[in-house]
């Protein structure tokens, strides 16, 4: 699917990030019929519970319930996510060869040292994907994003801006259980943060980012861009 161009492109250290931080915003633009794909970095062969084959299932899973376009791994290594000339030509390639209009990486500051590696990679290479000189290798043009923001996995910042789920809340919690390695407790597993209430506690913060925005589930993301406000009587456009 290498010549399918994107609206969105979300990129993670790990299956199951990007519906952590942005599931239910996923879910929406898919339902108006925007192509959106996830860049899983890894193959969370790290995983404290689950095999890597587990979680390449769930994840297709996952993207089957937020009917996102297209979804790959790029087989870095889990806890090796330094910033490495090699692991940005291999970010920005997939940048140049899907070509979206907005990308999502996990925001800077979060309790697992990958997430924020991951943000400064993507950071890294939505600036070289742009850049006509630089080359990785492969046939791709140098192409310019329109925008860039950061999705939170484990932290509750105050939120640059929100996105209304209220309608889609749902389907990310489905999304979500699809993940049973991760989020299910049980007799032969590891205790993980994952596997007690972690879901509850993601539905719990779009629950107050919605109430802080006058809805009732929001997803809050920080930004790299400068937003542009098309009605200032804020009326619902989508």
């Amino acid at each position: 699917m290498k010549n399918v161009k994107l609206d969105i492109l979300a990129f993670g250290a790990h299956a199951d990030d990007v519906e952590i931080g942005m599931g239910g915003t996923i879910a929406k633009y898919t339902s108006l019929g925007k192509r959106v794909g996830i860049c899983d970095l890894t193959r969370a062969e790290l995983s404290s519970n689950g095999t890597v084959e587990q979680r390449l299932f769930e994840a297709q899973k996952a993207a089957k319930i937020l009917d996102v376009t297209t979804r790959e791994t790029l087989n870095l290594p889990d806890r090796g996510l330094f910033v490495k000339e090699e692991y940005i030509k291999k970010i920005t390639s997939v940048i140049r060869r899907y070509q979206p209009k907005v990308v999502f990486a996990p925001y800077f500051k979060d309790r697992h040292p990958d997430h924020g590696n991951c943000a400064r990679l993507v950071e890294e290479a939505v600036f070289s994907a742009g850049i006509k000189k630089y080359e990785t290798g492969d046939e791709y043009e140098p192409y310019r994003v329109n925008n860039f923001h950061f999705y939170m996995i484990n932290g509750f910042h105050k939120p640059e801006f929100v996105i209304d789920v209220s309608e889609f809340m749902e389907k990310k919690i489905k999304a979500l259980q699809a993940y049973k390695s991760q989020f299910v407790k049980t007799a032969t597993g590891f205790d993980t943060p994952l596997v007690n209430g972690y879901i509850d506690d993601v539905e719990a913060r779009e629950k107050l980012f919605g109430k802080d925005a006058g809805v009732l589930y929001a997803e809050g993301f920080m930004t790299k861009s400068r937003l542009i406000i098309h009605d200032l009587l804020g009326e619902k456009n989508g």
